[in-house]
């Protein structure tokens, strides 16, 4: 299981997103308390969800383009018929 790439990639998506969502509300004119709050329960919220997505589909063997976790060997439809 690729568990130490997808934590890089997650401590890497993570401040990316709440520098993102914390902004945007802090241009459009929120004070800077609220903008970091929803900026962190936001941030967290969303990566949870691709992070549990994405271990879903690593485990039932799912492809994902974007992702790039299963090599082509590791494709069930890529099993030879006898």
């Amino acid at each position: 299981m690729p568990i130490k790439k997808w934590i890089f990639q997650y401590s890497i998506a993570l401040p990316v997103v709440f520098v993102l969502l914390a902004g945007v509300q802090y241009l459009k004119g929120q004070s800077l308390s609220y903008a970091i709050e929803f900026g962190v329960i936001w941030s967290v919220i969303s990566i949870s969800i691709f992070a549990a997505r994405r271990f879903y589909n690593f485990r039932k063997n799912i492809a994902c383009e974007l992702c790039n976790d299963l090599t082509l060997n590791e494709m069930p439809s890529d099993k030879k018929r006898n």
